[in-house]
Parts: C-alpha cells; sequence; structure tokens
C-alpha cells in the first residue's frame, strides 16, 4: 500500500492579473483508503515539490464543510465540474489515472483553483431570495405551510450557490448576461412560499428581460452536474410560466 501513488496534474496561477504564469504542474502523492481530491491536496501542501523534484509554492485551494454542504471545493475534476470533497480517489481514478484539477471558468480567478463566486451572491440580491417579513410582526402569525408545499420546496432548497449549474450552462459567457439557473430557481422557492408569495410580482419583474428566463437555451446541462439534484429546468420552465402571466395580467393586480 505505501508504495502507491496518485498523480495529479493540476492548472495553476498566480494570480487574475498574471495570465503569463498560467501553467500546469504535476505532483505525486501517496494513495490511501477513502482519499478524497481534498486529502490529496492537502498531502501536496504538506510537501509541495513537482515530479521534477522541483520545490514549488503550495497549490491554493478554497474548501470549508468537506461533507458537500457549503459548495466552496468547487472545481473541474477530470474535466467535469464537482466538488473536491466528494470526488473520492478510488472512483475517479480506479486504475490510478493521472487525475487533472482545474479552477472552473465562469468566475473570476482569484488563484490557482480558488475563484470569486461574488455574482452568484449578487444573483440573490437581484432577485429577491429572501422572506420579507420586517414590519409585519404585530400582525401575527403568517400563512402555515402545508405538507405538500413543505415537500416541493425542500428540493429547491438544497441549493448550496456552488456555481456547478453556471459552469456547465453554455448561456452563461462573456456574451450573455443570462442569470443561470440557481437564481431562477430561488425565484421559484420563495414564490412558492406562503408569505414569500406576497411580494411574488416583484421577483417576478427582475427576470423578465433577457437576462432572465428568456436567456435559457434549455441545454438542461444544469440538472446533469447539480451535486443535490436539484430540478432546475422544472423550475426554470415554472417561473418561465409565471413570468408570462405578470407581464399578461400583472397590471390587474396594481
Amino acid at each position: 500500500m505505501a508504495d502507491k501513488t496518485i498523480r495529479l496534474k493540476i492548472q495553476r496561477q498566480d494570480a487574475a492579473d498574471q495570465p503569463e504564469t498560467k501553467r500546469w504542474e504535476e505532483f505525486d502523492v501517496a494513495w490511501h483508503p477513502q482519499m478524497n481530491v481534498i486529502s490529496a491536496l492537502m498531502e501536496i501542501r504538506k510537501q509541495p515539490k513537482t515530479v521534477e523534484g522541483k520545490d514549488i509554492a503550495p497549490v491554493v485551494w478554497e474548501s470549508v464543510c468537506l461533507e458537500e454542504v457549503c459548495g466552496a471545493c468547487t472545481m473541474i475534476v477530470n474535466g467535469r465540474v464537482r466538488q473536491a470533497c466528494t470526488a473520492l480517489i478510488d472512483v475517479i481514478s480506479p486504475n490510478q489515472e493521472p487525475i487533472t484539477l482545474q479552477p472552473m471558468t465562469k468566475f473570476p480567478l482569484v488563484r490557482d483553483l480558488i475563484v470569486d463566486r461574488s455574482r452568484m451572491f449578487d444573483d440573490l440580491k437581484t432577485v429577491k431570495a429572501w422572506i420579507q417579513l420586517d414590519g409585519s410582526h404585530e400582525l401575527g402569525p403568517g400563512p402555515r405551510q402545508s405538507q405538500e408545499n413543505q415537500e416541493e420546496a425542500y428540493p429547491l432548497s438544497r441549493c448550496m450557490t456552488c456555481g456547478c449549474c453556471l459552469e456547465a450552462c453554455p448561456q452563461v459567457n462573456d456574451s450573455s448576461k443570462f442569470i443561470g439557473p440557481a437564481a431562477l430557481n430561488q425565484v421559484r422557492l420563495f414564490n412558492l412560499h406562503p408569505s414569500g408569495k406576497m411580494h411574488a410580482s416583484e421577483r417576478l419583474q427582475t427576470v423578465m428581460d433577457e437576462d432572465g428566463v428568456i436567456g435559457c437555451g434549455k441545454a438542461q446541462n444544469c440538472v446533469e452536474v447539480c451535486p443535490k439534484e436539484i430540478p432546475l429546468v422544472d423550475s426554470i420552465a415554472i417561473v418561465s410560466r409565471q413570468v408570462t402571466k405578470e407581464m399578461l395580467f400583472g397590471w390587474l393586480l396594481k
């Protein structure tokens, strides 16, 4: 067991404004049972030396929960976007094939495998992904949420803003302003909530133009890569119908 090694080929760049430093570096790390990509990166950090024996700066990545909840360790593993914490070495490299790691391409690069996902959090603000309760406490309890409503909402609420869906979506690119599946799913989630319905019209107004549901190309890549198996295509379709009704009949309620 001790002489079994795994080779990682990692795309690196020292800083966003230093494209000339973009390069590939390879590392051999000792294999151990139940190893994942994060633990392999931690082994490299202990002794940052390439296969050529060159001492280099440790590889930089981001992780928090290590149990596929925070979404921080999202990266491209062997050409597919996913969480590094649940990428088990024995599964992705059953015959000790080299493993390639790259940062996501749809977000600004920070360094090595870290990207800036701020746009996703800004998009949540854009679509008002919250329940507005300020000033309503004196009105008493809000409407109860039925069991059926809870069952529909729960899968939608599992989004961890990891960015997989945006990375896989061909409509999210430099020439498009498409807001992406994650934010549209949040519109569906909060419009579904008994109290959130009070501001459904405001949310729908934010996704009516080409940046919103119109920008979806129906590629369905998002559902293929979502680690939480959220029905993103269904959410986009439902929000699209809600937007159409809002455009046709929303003025009657104003």
